[in-house]
């Protein structure tokens, strides 16, 4: 899909959609920005990206893609310091978990091609060295265009998307982040409010075991990175808060009324029970191969026949890319040394390939 693409911010999404861009072969090099010189080393030596710059310059105008991976608060300076340099063509998008502020900024700073994006996908545990391309895979990925948003750059942005192993939704900005306030923001206040009760009590530490730390598991995010997320969405988190409000004191006067308390638990079930379980890397990670399939007849078959007639024995086969000169395979193999047997065999064929970690 691109030859140059930039990733600029490498930590755990950052991260994991570099190593999702490389394993999936979506782009030829891909390329870390970082200020940080020592996430940069080891994003490098953990294979996440093929190269590494640590500020913005002339070599930006050769990227086709350039993904905005800073926390919060650095997203929109990082903007600012990018836009000079980009290649007016490429497509530009972010990962942001608020998308009005940053969307209004590359409006601002007229940079077209822009699509403001946020993968529905983490973990409490940051930073490149837990970023892995499965954390995208299934993921409810939004895109927010505004009503200036170019089709074509939409329309690259949701075959990015679908090419990393997500699932696109489209809607406006200002949508998205009156959802998240209350999907993802006030449950992050939720559990601080809760924690701190533990905090100030030390009886109720003893007492709290795994309900309540799965109800609070998002207060172990990193705290700067939520603190920037929930202060930049506070208009939405605002409402969101007086809503819920709204719903603990309905309970409160349920609690005089136990067949309306029933009724609210039996609401609350069969809602909890309903909603989706995403399921990421339905094939353990460890024993896929990307192979490189050039546009030429039987390509495919001689990857299959190749690896046939050394007795390595291909589970399942997905296609991940197809493009001019030609596209990518996914195969499912049994076990870690048959990935690195089968990466053997195909090299010595002439193939590329990579394995997925």
């Amino acid at each position: 899909m691109f030859g140059t693409a930039v990733v600029a911010g490498v930590g755990l999404i950052g991260g994991s959609v570099a190593l999702g861009l490389r394993q999936r072969l979506l782009a030829r090099r891909v390329i870390g920005l970082d200020a940080s010189a020592e996430v940069l080393r080891e994003a490098l030596a953990l294979g996440v990206v093929d190269e590494i710059q640590t500020a913005p310059g002339e070599w930006l105008r050769a990227a086709d893609l350039v993904v905005l991976a800073a926390p919060m608060r650095a997203l929109a300076p990082l903007a600012r310091d990018l836009a000079l340099f980009l290649n007016p063509h490429a497509l530009v998008t972010d990962v942001g978990s608020v998308k009005g502020g940053i969307a209004a900024e590359m409006e601002r700073l007229g940079v077209r091609s822009f699509v403001a994006g946020h993968p529905m996908a983490g973990s409490e545990r940051g930073g490149v060295t837990h970023a892995r391309a499965a954390l995208l895979e299934n993921a409810v990925w939004v895109l927010t265009p505004t009503d200036h948003t170019p089709l074509t750059a939409l329309s690259r942005a949701r075959t990015l998307v679908e090419g990393l192993g997500g699932a696109p939704v489209v809607m406006p900005p200002d949508a998205h982040d009156a959802l998240v306030a209350t999907i993802s923001h006030l449950p992050y206040l939720t559990s601080l409010a809760m924690t701190h009760m533990v905090a100030r009590d030390e009886r109720l530490s003893l007492l709290a075991a795994g309900g309540f730390r799965d109800l609070t598991r998002v207060a172990s995010g990193d705290p700067r990175m939520s603190r920037d997320m929930v202060v930049e969405n506070k208009a939405a988190l605002r409402e969101a808060l007086g809503r819920f409000r709204g719903q603990l004191e309905r309970l409160e006067a349920d609690l005089d009324e136990p067949e309306e308390l029933l009724a609210a638990a039996l609401e609350g079930k069969r809602t909890r029970d309903s909603l989706p379980i995403v399921k990421r890397s339905l094939l353990p990670q460890r024993h896929d191969l990307v192979v490189a399939v050039p546009d030429r007849p039987n390509q495919l078959g001689a990857v299959t026949q190749t690896l046939g007639a050394h007795g390595v024995n291909i589970k399942d086969i997905e296609v991940l890319a197809i493009r001019e000169d030609g596209g990518a395979v996914r195969l499912g193999l049994e076990s870690p040394e048959d990935v690195q047997r089968a990466a053997g065999i195909l090299a010595d064929a002439g193939f590329e390939v990579r394995g997925r970690s």
